[in-house]
């Protein structure tokens, strides 16, 4: 089974509804991320505000953190194999790292107001 580990630069939550600003590109990752866990593949996050312990244990993932610093995150290894950095992957591209078939459409999701907050427990983060 093939191991996907997406390491990303630090946020307050990893679904991209926090505060005030929505990040898109965080709501169609979650969604996607969430259609390969489905298929039973093995895909992680790794946070690093939350996680850094599993920056620091990766080789491969320090090496690219002094070369580049945190503003190249994420990046996406696939057995250990650096895929893509610098975004993050599209559905196909999870699929396809996975070395499952074509995806199905996904629907659209688009969460362009926050009403009551954030999830990160306040006003903001």
């Amino acid at each position: 089974m093939v191991s996907i580990r997406v390491f990303e630069p630090a946020l307050c939550c990893n679904t991209g509804v926090c505060g005030e600003d929505v990040d898109q590109a965080l709501v169609n990752f979650s969604a996607d991320l969430d259609f390969v866990k489905q298929q039973g593949v093995a895909i992680t996050r790794h946070n690093l505000a939350n996680d850094p312990t599993a920056f620091v244990e990766n080789p491969a993932v320090m090496g690219f953190l002094q070369a580049a610093g945190s503003e190249g995150l994420p990046l996406v290894l696939v057995d250990d194999v650096t895929v893509l950095t610098g975004s993050y992957p599209t559905r196909e591209m999870l699929a396809r790292y996975a070395g499952l078939g074509a995806p199905t459409l996904r629907p659209r999701f688009s969460l362009t107001t926050v009403g009551g907050g954030s999830c990160c427990g306040g006003g903001g983060c």
